[in-house]
């Protein structure tokens, strides 16, 4: 049987899915309808079903879905009681806030090493690791086989960087470089994020908004 092939605006449904009824947890609510469900995402109940049934369904006819148990199957489907290993290169300041305020273990990653080519800050630490010099890269990778990259650094150094990081076994990317990365290994995923197309993204809805 072929393996289905899940789009990607499911994929990225599945963490907004995880993070409202980790909030419905939090409220004690044990039980809610698709219906329910949607109101509260602002997505149809249809969407939802539809959603749900590419990993084969999980509510019952009449009873809804079963809110802890639900968080727990998508977070099995997400990952997240895995414990991929993390670098990070780039201990600026998005480097550090994202080693700070980002919870890698809630999301199945544990940030292990953080480095940075500016040698006024290495020494130093952030989110408890201490920021190390960009020559011990190769070592700590050969020894600790971390999987995935964030990559707060220049965007003139992000291929070269991204290519000497797949020959170390990193295998994930977690892109802030602001360049695309081009990578043709199939086996190589990367999530590039631009923070200025969000902002641009809302400066749009809003003019048009004015306009109408």
């Amino acid at each position: 049987m072929a393996k289905q092939v899940i789009s990607t605006p499911v994929i990225r449904r599945l963490p907004r899915y995880y993070r409202f009824l980790g909030e419905l947890e939090r409220e004690h609510i044990e039980r809610i309808s698709s219906r329910e469900l949607a109101m509260r995402m602002g997505l149809s109940a249809s969407q939802i079903r539809q959603d749900f049934n590419c990993f084969g369904g999980f509510g019952q006819q009449g009873y809804g879905y079963h809110v802890k148990e639900l968080r727990e199957i998508i977070g099995n489907i997400l990952g997240v009681h895995c414990k991929t290993g993390v670098i990070l290169i780039g201990a600026g300041n998005l480097g550090k806030a994202i080693a700070s305020h980002v919870d890698f273990r809630k999301r199945g990653c544990e940030l292990i090493g953080v480095f940075d080519n500016n040698p006024l800050i290495q020494g130093t630490s952030t989110a408890d690791l201490p920021i190390m010099p960009m020559e011990s890269l190769d070592n700590f990778c050969k020894q600790h086989h971390p999987q995935v990259a964030v990559l707060c650094i220049p965007k003139d150094a992000a291929q070269q960087l991204a290519e000497q990081l797949i020959s170390l076994g990193i295998n994930g990317f977690w892109n802030f470089s602001h360049f695309d990365l081009r990578i043709t290994n199939p086996d190589v995923i990367v999530e590039n994020v631009h923070l200025g197309d969000s902002l641009l993204t809302l400066a749009y809805c809003m003019h048009r908004h004015e306009n109408e």
